[in-house]
């Protein structure tokens, strides 16, 4: 759902017909857009909703905030091809779109444009010779956007295509789907990846526990029914999930639904996004409580990425 215009905002959300006129300057550098799926389980008369404020513009994103920035991950310096970031030792990334059904207002890919990204296996060609030809790879990380925008067609020729690389062992697939829009995890997509040669699983990105319902969990359950092991990342966010009785209910939703809470993030810098930061400290406390209440499984790790380094740091 796309609403670009003020009398769009005022017809479904809390917002007067000033804060909707204020959210236009926004709104052209990042339109607001949200899925009717994660849409139905808003409270659009709570301007404090959780799920509403992952998602709702705010005039607080043109705010310029010392250490914030377009490019937080500096990713520009990791493109070894069209649409692929080598930016970890043995894996490599493939954007396979710009799109996505939600746009969460803190993406730390919110600036960045998508126009080089291959959209046919003949275009992935490049990414998939420099794959073929370093041996030190062993894992694919499809991401996006969000990778399962892409049509089945087009991206089973590219999973098939990777399948025939034979250092290949694993492809993991980064996707907001099952929550954004749980009919996009249909029969012949979960079909599809359970008999990829290589290892496939699937992490899903949930913030809140409001973000499940029972379109969810049907979704998550075709998942792991078909041996397709599910994790868990989020973003730790100011106001919506910064509370311990929230991730407590977070990690008790997700394990119920037999997916493991995986990582906790810091938010990635971002330009538009200070809003949303909870400092280190805070998070680590959080945490701790967490190990209080939860087995360790239960527990994610919390994590923060820094630019330049070949892998997340642990809190």
């Amino acid at each position: 759902m796309s609403l670009p215009t003020p009398n769009g905002f005022l017809n479904f959300t809390p917002l007067t017909a000033r804060q909707a006129k204020e959210m236009q300057p926004v709104l052209a550098g990042f339109p607001f857009l949200v899925s009717d799926g994660f849409a139905s389980r808003i409270d659009w008369s709570n301007q404090n909703d959780p799920l509403l404020l992952q998602v709702l513009p705010t005039p607080l994103e043109l705010e310029q905030r010392e250490g914030f920035h377009a490019d937080p991950l500096d990713e520009k310096e990791y493109r070894a091809a069209p649409g692929v970031l080598k930016k970890y030792q043995g894996r490599v990334i493939l954007q396979l779109t710009g799109a996505c059904p939600i746009h969460c207002r803190y993406c730390f890919r919110r600036h960045i444009k998508q126009d080089t990204i291959p959209n046919t296996l003949a275009q992935w060609q490049a990414g998939l010779e420099m794959i073929r030809s370093d041996e030190r790879i062993k894992e694919v990380i499809y991401s996006g956007g969000d990778p399962l925008m892409v049509s089945d067609k087009k991206l089973f020729a590219l999973s098939n295509a990777l399948a025939e690389i034979p250092h290949l062992q694993r492809l993991r697939i980064h996707s907001r789907m099952p929550i954004a829009d749980p009919k996009r995890i249909t029969p012949a997509l979960v079909e599809g990846l359970k008999k990829s040669r290589l290892v496939t699983t699937l992490v899903i990105h949930m913030n809140h526990p409001a973000e499940m319902d029972e379109t969810v969990r049907e979704a998550l359950a075709r998942l792991v029914d078909a041996g397709i092991p599910l994790y868990n990342q989020s973003v730790l966010l100011k106001g919506i999930n910064d509370r311990l009785e929230t991730l407590v209910e977070l990690s008790e939703v997700l394990l119920q639904a037999r997916v493991t809470p995986y990582y906790l993030h810091l938010l990635d810098r971002v330009a538009g996004a200070a809003h949303f930061q909870v400092d280190r400290d805070r998070g680590k406390a959080l945490v701790a409580g967490l190990r209080e209440h939860l087995p360790g499984y239960g527990v994610p790790l919390l994590v923060e990425e820094r630019p330049g380094e070949g892998a997340k740091s642990v809190v």
